[in-house]
């Protein structure tokens, strides 16, 4: 089987053209490849496929062989590896994944793709949609106790279910501790992934991710969209985010207005190779 090793901030997966090759069971295949000491070592699992409704589509599978939604770094890096394969000529793609149709705009430098804009759509704030059990239309700096201790939170789904949680220093908060904690927390029928939060200033957040089924990443593009979106909701920064990660910054806009964050990051080939 031929696979590329691509990555966005950091966050790495190993992506398949199943256009060419046959994957008869994915999530044990993610199990084997994500593995950073026998495998090839990355955060899961990314098969490219033809879909009925959009240019392509994006199948992902978590590092624990769990079938994932959405992944924003990861789409981003499907859109640069069926432009760069010659698979398309557009600049402006649509995606189809878990979480609805995304459509994502290539900046190519030199005949290859080097960042790319993903409309990210609509975040849901519903408890209902999140999903997260709790009264009320939204979840805003609400109490959660994890772990004997009380934290506020706000949810919101960008595809896939998110937890915020505020912090005042991302660099020495335990993550590896307490992440786990709040991914199989009995409010979170689906598990979710949590993302610690540290504001810098109106434009700038630091934050570190717990992803649901891969532990913590280096980034996450769901992720840094539902960090960026709650500082807004929470009135601590202005519209557009610059959110920095352990593995690189992604530029986050949300359009109140028409509704829509907007991620934009680099995506980029590590190597490609035979299993």
């Amino acid at each position: 089987m031929e696979f590329t090793k691509m990555q966005g901030c950091g966050n790495d997966y190993v992506y398949v053209n199943c256009f060419k090759e046959d994957v008869s069971d994915a999530g044990a295949l993610a199990i084997q490849v994500s593995d950073r000491h026998f495998g090839i070592g990355s955060d899961g699992l990314i098969l490219i496929k033809s879909s009925k409704t959009a240019d392509f589509m994006m199948d992902m599978y978590n590092a624990d062989g769990s079938q994932g939604r959405m992944c924003g770094n990861a789409i981003r890096c499907v859109g640069k590896y069926v432009y760069d394969h010659k698979m398309t000529e557009k600049t402006e793609l649509s995606i189809e994944t878990l979480a609805g149709i995304k459509y994502l705009t290539l900046s190519v430098q030199g005949g290859k793709v080097s960042e790319v804009t993903v409309d990210m759509g609509i975040p849901a704030f519903a408890p209902g949609q999140v999903p997260v059990a709790a009264e009320g239309d939204r979840v805003v700096d609400a109490p959660i106790t994890v772990g004997g201790k009380e934290y506020r939170m706000t949810a919101v789904s960008m595809g896939n279910p998110h937890a915020v949680v505020f912090v005042e220093d991302t660099k020495t908060f335990p993550v590896g501790e307490v992440g786990p904690l709040f991914e199989h927390h009995e409010r979170f029928p689906e598990r979710v992934n949590t993302e610690f939060v540290q504001v810098l200033d109106r434009k700038n957040i630091n934050m570190r991710v717990w992803e649901r089924g891969s532990g913590e990443t280096w980034a996450c593009g769901t992720g840094a969209c539902a960090g960026a979106v709650a500082s807004i909701q929470n009135g601590r920064t202005g519209e557009e985010v610059m959110v920095h990660m352990p593995g690189g910054n992604l530029r986050i806009r949300y359009d109140r207005e028409g509704g829509h964050v907007y991620m934009t990051g680099p995506a980029v080939t590590v190597f490609e190779g035979t299993l």
